[in-house]
């Protein structure tokens, strides 16, 4: 009998364990894509104007909703020449010559792979004024904001810990309830 005992009180912890294991590691399968390089790069000072505006992620995203665009020093006039295009986890978008010196900024906004949307901004600055005017803002509309870096749009920590210490107090209880029973 306290073999049997002994037993379904191990079952019992080796399934609570189990089910801690599995809610705390679940959160990592739910990682966004992140910004691993860009042509130009962030903070980069060019004297010529760059042909593309390219982005790299960690993974593959998504071709819907996909957005990018390079915004002048006066943060308003736009200089890509056509729409992103997307290759795996590669975005670009082809730019006119760009005009005045300045700061000019790489606006975009992805959807991850999860589903989940990341947006930031990559600036760099043209040191040698080019020939072009500027787009106005309109024609191309962006969605602008502070870079995603894998937080915004995911599921909280907290509903992850409560599932664990519940799934955990749950498999003490029947263990403890299983001991009482057979003594």
């Amino acid at each position: 009998m306290t073999s049997r005992l002994s037993f379904r009180v191990r079952i019992a912890g080796a399934l609570a364990a189990a089910g801690c294991a599995i809610l705390l590691g679940a959160p990592a399968a739910d990682a966004h894509s992140v910004l691993v390089s860009s042509t130009p790069a962030k903070d980069a000072a060019v004297a010529t104007s760059p042909a593309e505006a390219a982005l790299v992620f960690n993974e593959p995203v998504e071709n819907q909703f996909t957005e990018l665009a390079v915004l002048g020093p006066d943060g308003t006039s736009h200089w890509e020449s056509g729409p992103a295009s997307v290759v795996d986890a590669r975005v670009s978008a082809p730019l006119r010559p760009l005009g005045p010196a300045g700061v000019y900024t790489i606006r975009y906004r992805v959807t991850s792979a999860d589903g989940h949307p990341v947006s930031g901004s990559v600036p760099f600055r043209l040191t040698v004024a080019g020939p072009q005017p500027a787009v106005p803002a309109a024609a191309v509309p962006v969605a602008a904001g502070a870079a995603s870096p894998g937080g915004d749009g995911s599921m909280p920590l907290w509903p992850w810990i409560t599932g664990g210490a519940v799934l955990l107090g749950t498999g003490f209880a029947v263990a403890r309830r299983l001991a009482r029973a057979n003594v």
